[in-house]
């Protein structure tokens, strides 16, 4: 038995993670693949460790208590087949060193498969883009309110995650420089970015970076449940977004940070940037989900967006 896994489950994986998992092919998994997943399987780890439950002893109620979870509920089918496929290849492993007795993933495979098309990408239509931007020019004198719009406006103008909102430092915003920007830092497979600040957003985050420097709070968080420091939930992001969306009359289905992050990504398609620069300000490896938004453009948008890139 590797007794590695039972003293310290996340060394035990990374070091299995560099010396033998491999892909479906036999194939190790690239440098970038290895970070996710060690980030995949600590965040499993911990929610087994508010159960009560250990690598060893979990089961298939855990697994179930996971999709429930605030970031579970959230998952889109292909994020399920990752964790699926993640959990059975981890147990398969620890079936065979004797770590483990059962593989409780086992039997979802057969339930959770790669969808056969992506859903459709949520955003707001230009008009609803205008609005909100709009209604981010007035700035609130109450400290929950201007934070509110702080956050909105941090979404819609600079395309950032909710996890990138709740770890960004005081340090990190810069709205007095020429132009203002973001310094997002490297977190998991991402690597560190500078993001630009949409010119709507700079008085209400800079209003807002000024009240921030006031408050008495422990640590230098730019987002916090004041007056503890504690960084904001993913549920208090989404009520925030909803609120501010309910006010523009916003009525899409998802009214969240991401679908927020879909429209800087078609707003800055839109006005000609290549998909490149898109995927790039967005902290993305790939140009699939700019291919997805892409696909949501009118024709009237390709040609304007193909002449502006021809003309660059």
């Amino acid at each position: 038995m590797d007794s590695l896994w039972l003293i310290n489950p996340t060394l035990a994986y990374r070091d299995w993670q560099a010396r033998e998992a491999a892909g479906a092919d036999r194939r190790p998994f690239s440098a970038r693949s290895i970070v996710q997943h060690q980030a995949m399987f600590e965040h499993f780890r911990r929610h087994l460790m508010t159960k009560g439950a250990t690598i060893v002893s979990f089961g298939a109620a855990n697994i179930d208590a996971f999709w429930q979870t605030p970031d579970g509920r959230a998952y889109s089918q292909a994020t399920r087949t990752r964790y699926v496929k993640l959990l059975d290849r981890l147990c398969r492993h620890l079936v065979f060193t004797g770590v483990r007795l059962d593989n409780p993933a086992a039997p979802l495979l057969y339930a959770e498969r790669w969808p056969d098309r992506e859903p459709a990408p949520l955003f707001l239509t230009e008009a609803e883009d205008a609005r909100l931007q709009a209604y981010l020019q007035s700035l609130p004198e109450d400290l929950a309110g201007l934070r509110s719009r702080a956050i909105v406006a941090a979404f819609l103008a600079m395309g950032i995650t909710a996890g990138e909102a709740r770890a960004a430092r005081m340090a990190d915003l810069r709205p007095e420089a020429d132009p203002p920007y973001l310094v997002v830092r490297a977190h998991g497979p991402r690597d560190a970015r500078t993001v630009h600040i949409g010119r709507f957003a700079v008085p209400i985050l800079r209003t807002w970076c000024a009240r921030r420097a006031t408050l008495p709070i422990d640590g230098d968080l730019l987002f916090t449940l004041t007056p503890d420091g504690r960084p904001i939930t993913d549920m208090s992001f989404g009520r925030i977004v909803s609120t501010a969306l309910a006010e523009v009359e916003f009525a899409g289905a998802e009214p969240s940070p991401r679908t927020l992050r879909n429209t800087f990504c078609r707003r800055l398609l839109l006005a000609g940037h290549s998909r490149d620069e898109v995927s790039q300000m967005l902290g993305l490896v790939s140009n699939r989900t700019c291919d997805r938004i892409a696909a949501t453009l009118s024709s009237d948008a390709h040609a304007r967006q193909r002449q502006r890139i021809g003309g660059a």
